[in-house]
């Protein structure tokens, strides 16, 4: 009984050294996992190729790049997934090989690490690879404070550079190691060299800093600057980064309201939701100190809870513009009878706006909806018959309306008319036809019908004369020059008179070309391009069959709309009489 009683007393204590001994046998495993040396084939016989001084708790980027005086980056972000880069670290020679895990400080981004910033404790040997790239390189990294660095004002690394004048950078690096003699600094901006540029010719580099003369809002950004220093039998790659800010002079501006501008009354139905609007513009401040409140009746009360949201749309060196919203969850006679005042203040001063709530009366939804659809309705039914009717509503308007504008212009003929000229062997049943159309349907319908007096060249000039100057003088002395295109006409020798026509209408603004497309062609490769341009943009009626010659036709009321304004009729209620009698016409027609 009494062993028995031993024994149980004593299991506890067993247990407890059990469970020990286990905790030391993990803790043992889990620590040699961690002092376990990572082995890189083929890196441990490669010396460093690279070594670079850094300023502590300043921002620094490691590129994993072969060394190369004639590169133009110091890190790359878009190298591909197969080319991922892989780091590892160690702080000194006698510890082992980490791999460098990615976290915000340091950061991956494509090819390079990130420091945000830099600390002492990041120094010692980093080793880089890239598959099928670089099978190992090693970089000694030695970060240093400002005191060790024998820095002399270097007190921050962000720049502020006012907007519209000139500025200069100076690389921070320089402004340590002044026992040792500095060569030139190369510069980089967003990972790309600077080089004078044509493009930009207010940016130059002179000893070592950059000019910018005008300073543009464009050129913010960091700007990392490195220079080669020697010190302790080791070439350094000193690299220091400084962080350019654009300002703009502060403004002198109190906060402008776009929404509401003074007292604005709106409409509100009661039970409703509603959003009241408040849109205030903001001069630039660097260091913005901005307010937008809603208040009921001017007054700021703690104990209301305004469902308010705000929205920031920056405009850069102009300032901001800032959206404040308040919400109403239904709309009660309380809000009726209160001001809201929109508050609004930044550092030179305040303003005010307010809005205030009117009942909505009722009205008749279905009044109203019935009234809208009826406008509606009559106006696409005006518009239709306009669309289909316009040509001849201008014809009218012209006929009563409108004065005679061939009146003292000097011009003899109001149209010129061209189309192709063959021999009688060349003749066809085709050409005779065209040549009918311009001798016979042109004139009987536009000299006897609407009383225009035309030009044609075999008909109306007398020979003797040379063809092309006969051609220009006719054109010349015509209001409108009429070109029938067909085949023959286009690749014949009768396109000189389309070109010459297009040469005379582009010096006399009063000569007007009308195209009758008389049969479908092909535009020759070898058209002029002024009658290459012609041919699309001017006017074009088609001739498509014989019928058209009916004077109440749409291929002569065409005509006749291209054609001058001769008939003139004095304005009164006889003329305007005549015209909606004719209108009316159209519309019972």
């Amino acid at each position: 009984m009494i062993l028995q009683e031993n024994v149980s007393e004593n299991q506890p204590k067993l247990i407890k050294k059990i469970i020990l001994a286990l905790c030391w046998i993990l803790a043992l495993f889990v620590s040699g996992a961690e002092v376990r040396e990572i082995t890189l084939p083929g890196c441990s016989r490669v010396q460093p190729q690279i070594s670079y001084r850094a300023i502590s708790d300043e921002e620094f980027v490691l590129q994993c790049a072969l060394p190369d005086k004639d590169a133009t980056h110091i890190y790359n972000n878009t190298l591909l997934k197969q080319h991922e880069v892989k780091w590892f670290w160690r702080q000194k020679d006698n510890e082992p090989l980490k791999p460098v895990k990615e976290s915000s400080n340091p950061a991956f981004q494509g090819d390079a690490l990130w420091f945000k910033p830099v600390r002492d404790s990041a120094s010692g040997v980093y080793i880089c690879m890239i598959r099928e790239k670089i099978p190992c390189l090693k970089i000694v990294l030695e970060v240093q404070t400002k005191e060790a660095a024998k820095c002399s004002g270097y007190d921050t690394n962000t720049l502020p550079l006012l907007a519209g004048i000139g500025n200069s950078i100076t690389c921070p690096g320089t402004k340590c190691y002044n026992h040792i003699k500095k060569p030139d600094v190369k510069w980089y901006k967003d990972g790309r060299q600077i080089k004078h540029s044509k493009s930009r010719q207010s940016l130059k580099l002179k000893h070592n800093e950059i000019y910018l003369n005008p300073t543009y809002d464009n050129d913010a950004g960091m700007y990392v600057c490195d220079y080669t220093l020697y010190d302790n039998n080791i070439n350094w790659t000193m690299r220091t980064a400084v962080t350019i800010e654009v300002i703009a002079k502060n403004t002198i501006h109190p906060p402008n309201f776009l929404y509401p501008n003074g007292v604005v009354i709106l409409e509100a139905e009661l039970g409703k939701p509603l959003e009241l609007k408040c849109c205030v513009q903001f001069g630039f401040e660097r260091v913005s100190q901005v307010t937008v409140t809603w208040r009921r009746n001017n007054k700021e009360n703690i104990n209301e809870n305004l469902i308010q949201e705000t929205r920031v749309y920056p405009k850069g060196l102009k300032g901001h513009t800032v959206l404040h919203v308040v919400k109403l969850k239904e709309v009660t006679e309380r809000d009726l009878r209160s001001n809201f005042t929109c508050f609004a203040k930044n550092l030179v001063g305040n303003a005010t706006a307010v809005i205030q709530l009117k009942r909505k009366q009722r009205v008749f939804l279905l009044y109203v909806l019935c009234s809208a659809i009826s406008t509606l309705f009559a106006l696409l039914l005006c518009t239709a018959f306009i669309y289909q009717h316009w040509i001849e509503i201008v014809l009218m308007y012209r006929s009563y309306l409108v004065h005679n504008e061939t009146a003292g212009d000097g011009k003899e003929f109001d149209a010129f008319v061209s189309y192709a000229k063959l021999d009688a062997s060349e003749s066809d049943s085709t050409l005779i036809s065209e040549e009918k159309f311009a001798l016979e349907f042109l004139p009987d319908m536009l000299e006897n019908k609407y009383g225009y007096k035309l030009c044609i060249l075999e008909r109306d000039i007398l020979p003797g004369g040379a063809y092309t100057d006969e051609v220009v003088t006719a054109i010349k002395q015509s209001r409108r020059v009429i070109i029938i295109l067909s085949p023959a006409y286009v690749s014949g020798p009768s396109i000189f008179e389309l070109q010459a026509a297009v040469n005379c209408a582009l010096e006399d603004k009063k000569i007007k070309l009308v195209l009758i497309k008389f049969q479908a062609f092909q535009e020759p490769e070898t058209l002029p391009p002024v009658v290459k341009k012609a041919l699309r943009i001017l006017p074009v009626v088609t001739w498509k069959s014989s019928i058209y010659a009916a004077p109440n036709k749409k291929f002569w009321k065409y005509m006749h709309y291209y054609m001058p304004v001769k008939t003139t009729k004095m304005l009164g209620n006889c003329s305007l009489k005549g015209f909606f009698q004719r209108l009316l016409s159209l519309v019972y027609r």
